[in-house]
């Protein structure tokens, strides 16, 4: 299959992305990466629960989720809340994040990703970090590996990876910005990544970047 055809097929372009550990030349430092952390969606498998406010070592969800941006040395972190806005902002109160309520979260997770890049944007991001508020066990050197590759000057899209298979935080450049802000329904910026020129999966020796939260069972403290 040719380069240009593997990229068609959201499989094989997958396959096909090059998997990285750290970046081939030294990173250029100082990008404006601004963290987004999409925490607007309903728990519909929570059994009627908002499960970004259930605790994990007796915090809730949603912290655990924004604090490894937060110590990741990022620009700067918004939150976009939606279902339960007020509670969810409340339970973030005591870190040092920007909080966007999203009014129309109800018509899928493109609605967050665009209401997180138009904050960036607005601020002149060079590029934007994509994290779920449903996952808690991310590490800060995660984090910092994805930055340190985009700083590395040779990819626009980045996923996360964890023994070659694909996961999150993502990041994405500023040239792709537009393309983001254009998607619709319950999509986040996987076509995006599979069909940039330069984008890699970055291999981080991080089983959280693969691990979510989905039902009670998943959550540690109940």
């Amino acid at each position: 299959m040719t380069e240009d055809a593997s990229r068609t097929d959201p499989a094989a372009a997958e396959e096909s992305l090059p998997v990285v550990s750290q970046p081939s030349t030294q990173p250029e430092g100082s990008a404006d990466v601004w963290g987004v952390v999409l925490a607007a969606g309903t728990s519909t498998r929570f059994e009627g629960r908002n499960k970004l406010l259930q605790t994990v070592g007796g915090q809730p969800l949603v912290r655990h989720a924004a604090e490894p941006l937060l110590a990741g040395h990022l620009t700067d972190v918004v939150v976009v809340v939606g279902h339960e806005a007020a509670r969810v902002g409340e339970a973030l109160a005591a870190v040092d994040v920007r909080v966007a309520e999203n009014p129309d979260y109800g018509e899928g997770q493109s609605t967050s990703v665009r209401t997180g890049v138009d904050v960036a944007q607005r601020n002149g991001a060079d590029a934007v970090l994509v994290a779920l508020g449903d996952m808690p066990s991310v590490s800060v050197r995660t984090v910092a590996r994805l930055v340190a590759t985009y700083e590395s000057g040779e990819y626009t899209a980045l996923a996360a990876a964890y023994r070659g298979d694909r996961g999150n935080p993502v990041l994405f450049d500023a040239a792709h910005f537009d393309a983001l802000r254009s998607l619709s329904g319950d999509v986040g910026g996987r076509e995006i990544l599979l069909t940039a020129a330069e984008s890699a999966l970055v291999e981080t020796d991080d089983p959280g970047v693969r691990r979510d939260v989905d039902s009670p069972g998943d959550v540690l403290d109940n």
